[in-house]
This record gives structure tokens, C-alpha cells and sequence, in this order.
């Protein structure tokens, strides 16, 4: 069991919950992630390490309400528990100093390019930050970022906030001005599918943070198998970071939806106990 410490509304969906996992904080790098569930028979989610405090022994993870599992561990108060937090899973992200790094998130995407872009500030290089949504209530954790980036740039789709456009417009705009060294990009699936086409194009080195489905992460069941390089890879075990410019986006986001139905309809009654409750 592990309780929860802190709560804070980002928005009506999307929230941010420090927890107690003091042996994760310890170990923790940037890239990591944990696998929670909520309840003995609970589904298993995975959410990556937006942060840790080791002297506090807790990180810090942040959640959208996109399903079940996510509506039942943002309605979670401090105080109450997550019944299982495993971690942290997955490969670390390689840091090291190359100079400029042009870093993108999109939505939540920005909660685990957080600790990437304070790696490699720390690191010494020049960091770039484009952050990108839908419309201003849906950008998080923007002080932070400028906290560890020479640069923040904020795109929105509906220019409520920030500029009019896409992340890639925001890229571009600083892809031409500057050379750039590196690309890191977190994000939906499509979002990261476009940002790579555009570093393709100015043959811009590029990682990716995949999210793709996953069940025990721990490489053993293959739900969360891409086809990177040509080869099959399993994010949970091998990523979630690889050569964006390798991932085969396209297979990735069909597989994303294998689950729709099935996700739709735990979703609705879900709701019809909440009603009728």
C-alpha cells in the first residue's frame, strides 16, 4: 500500500498525486515509470516518474481521466492508498551533453518530459522546450519547465494561450533559427508520429517516449510489443525511449485501439454503478 501525500487539480482532468514509495524515489532516473493498480483486481496502469523526493520518499506521478482505472486513482484523497506501486520499470534516459536539445510535450505528455528536460539542463545543455494542447486550461507544469529550459514555447491548438498551432509549428519556428542537436518528444502517439516527420526532414537526431498498452511490464506478456527498426521491441522492457525516427508509428497506434470496445464498455458501467450509487 502506498499512501497518498499530496493532491492538486492541473484541471478537471488531469491531476497530480505525491505519493509514499521511498525505495522508488531512491532508485529513480528520468525515463522510469511505475505499474499501479487500485484494488486486488485491479487493472495494472503504467504512469511514468514526473519526480522524486528521496529525503521525502515520495514521487510524484500525474494522471488524466481517460478511463476507469484513471477516473478511480484521481478520485483517491490524501490519506487513502494505491493498492500496488511498481517501479521503476524500464530504461533510464541516456543523458548526455550534445549541445542544443529541442524537447516537446503534448498534454500529459509534459509530466515525463519534465524530468528528461532537468537531466539534460543539468547535464549542460541548451534546452528548448515547446509544450503543447488543445487550449490554455490543458498546459501543465509550465513554470517548472522554464525553470530547467533556456526557452519555453507554448502552441495551442485554439490560441487561447501562448501562440496558434501545433507543436511541430512551434518546432519549426526554432528548427530554423537554430541549429539543433537533439529532439526529445513526449506525447500522444500521432503527435510524436508528425514531430518525427518533421525532424526526419532536418535530419535531427530523435528520441521518443512511447505509451504504448501494457499489462505486467516486465516484458513477459507482449502487449506492449512495437516494431522499431524493424524489429519487434517491447516498451516496457527495452524503452519506453527509442530512436523516434526507427518507431513504427502507424502499427503503434492501431494497437492503441485493439482494447476500444472493450475499454468503452467498463467505462459506461462504470458510470451506471456511479448513477446508480
Amino acid at each position: 500500500m502506498n499512501k497518498i501525500i499530496e493532491k492538486e487539480y492541473f484541471s478537471d482532468s488531469v491531476v497530480k498525486l505525491v505519493v509514499e514509495a521511498p525505495q522508488i524515489a531512491k532508485s529513480r532516473k528520468a525515463g522510469h515509470f511505475v505499474i499501479v493498480r487500485i484494488g486486488q483486481k485491479g487493472e495494472r496502469i503504467p504512469l511514468t516518474i514526473a519526480g522524486a523526493d528521496v529525503e521525502k520518499g515520495t514521487i510524484t506521478i500525474i494522471i488524466q481521466k481517460v478511463g476507469v482505472t484513471s477516473i478511480k486513482l484521481c478520485n483517491l484523497e490524501v490519506g487513502e492508498t494505491i493498492t500496488d506501486v511498481v517501479g521503476p520499470l524500464g530504461q533510464h534516459t541516456h543523458i548526455e551533453k550534445v549541445g542544443t536539445v529541442l524537447a516537446s510535450g503534448g498534454g500529459v505528455g509534459v509530466a515525463p518530459l519534465l524530468p528528461i528536460v532537468e537531466a539534460l539542463k543539468n547535464a549542460g545543455n541548451k534546452v528548448i522546450t515547446v509544450l503543447a494542447a488543445r487550449t490554455k486550461e490543458l498546459i501543465i507544469l509550465e513554470q517548472q519547465m522554464r525553470m530547467h529550459s533556456d526557452e519555453v514555447v507554448i502552441m495551442t491548438d485554439d490560441g487561447s494561450y501562448g501562440k496558434k498551432g501545433l507543436v511541430t509549428d512551434g518546432m519549426e519556428e526554432v528548427i530554423k533559427r537554430e541549429k539543433v542537436d537533439l529532439a526529445v518528444t513526449v506525447g500522444p502517439a500521432v503527435m510524436m508520429k508528425f514531430v518525427t516527420i518533421l525532424t526526419k526532414k532536418y535530419n535531427i537526431p530523435t528520441v521518443a517516449s512511447l505509451n504504448t498498452l501494457m499489462v505486467d511490464g516486465t516484458g513477459m506478456c507482449g502487449a506492449c510489443r512495437v516494431t522499431v527498426g524493424g524489429k519487434t521491441k517491447f516498451v516496457c522492457v527495452d524503452g519506453p525511449e527509442f530512436d523516434a525516427h526507427e518507431v513504427d508509428f502507424n502499427e503503434m497506434m492501431l494497437r492503441l485501439n485493439s482494447y476500444k470496445p472493450e475499454e468503452e464498455e467498463a467505462y459506461e458501467n462504470f458510470l451506471n454503478k456511479y448513477r446508480k450509487a
